[in-house]
């Protein structure tokens, strides 16, 4: 299996504004990120990445709206999937969605599982019932949004062929504040996990006085830091290596060992 080329997009957002957010995304993958020329698998932006973490019902959309249409057209012009995570109105509920884009239309989406208790976030958003598990170019990554890292057991790497991944991606607007949770609790999901783990987070101070630092981060499977930034904005790609990360889990077979568990009978994992 080749190795996975993923380019990772930390960044101020503008609140409530989604046409100014979305030029300035393009702006910034244009930079990078040339029409159909194969230089990155994967672009990952942040979480609520068309209008930072408003709640704003005004500003959600749908399926089919502006920002998962630039998500398609982005997607096809590059030649590669794009990802991050957006307010979704859909059947009168609101979700914050994580919208999984191929190159060819077909999408993915995955709605946050835990929602932010000390926010309005629970009285705003559905919370998930489903994780998901995508594959590109042979890799099963799993990816998940801001609050879930809190949260182990939803994201415990399973050992059947079905649930088990290699990477576990991480969308974010994680303040400052608690940042140096966002620094330990990565590392410490690689271990547990045998599997890269990536972590984008916004930068900048946004509409509620809340400061981001960033702290964008790929993280090996022993819990090396490969790639990490802090206060500014950038667009990084970076290619993850797969026959280290097979190397680690056949040396280290501690995955075997791992206890047999169901998440919650009501609680599915869906594959893509």
């Amino acid at each position: 299996m080749k190795n996975l080329r993923v380019t990772l997009v930390q960044s101020n957002l503008h609140w409530d504004n989604i046409s100014a957010n979305l030029e300035m995304f393009s702006k910034k993958i244009d930079t990078v990120v040339g029409p159909l020329t194969n230089n990155t698998d994967l672009i990952v932006l942040p979480e609520t990445f068309t209008t930072g973490f408003s709640m704003n019902p005004k500003f959600a959309e749908t399926m089919d709206g502006t920002a998962v249409e630039w998500m398609r057209k982005t997607a096809r012009e590059k030649n590669c999937v794009i990802c991050g995570s957006l307010m979704i109105e859909e059947e009168g509920k609101f979700y914050n969605r994580f919208v999984w884009m191929q190159p060819n239309g077909e999408f993915q989406t995955y709605d946050k599982r835990h929602l932010f208790c000390i926010s309005d976030e629970p009285k705003f958003f559905t919370a998930g019932e489903e994780r998901l598990i995508v594959e590109l170019n042979g890799w099963k990554i799993c990816p998940l949004i801001c609050y879930d890292l809190r949260f182990p057991v939803w994201a415990r790497n399973q050992h059947s062929p079905f649930a088990n991944y290699h990477l576990l991606l991480y969308v974010a607007n994680w303040p400052e504040r608690r940042n140096v949770v966002w620094k330990s609790l990565l590392p410490a999901r690689a271990i547990e996990n045998q599997a890269y783990v990536i972590g984008v987070n916004r930068v900048g101070i946004d509409e509620k006085n809340i400061t981001h630092t960033g702290d964008s981060t790929v993280i090996d499977a022993l819990g090396k830091t490969l790639y990490h930034i802090e206060l500014e904005e950038d667009i990084f790609t970076i290619e993850l290596n797969y026959e280290e990360l097979k190397n680690v889990r056949e040396q280290l077979p501690f995955l075997n060992d791992a206890d047999d568990f169901v998440l919650n009978p009501k609680l599915k994992i869906k594959s893509h």
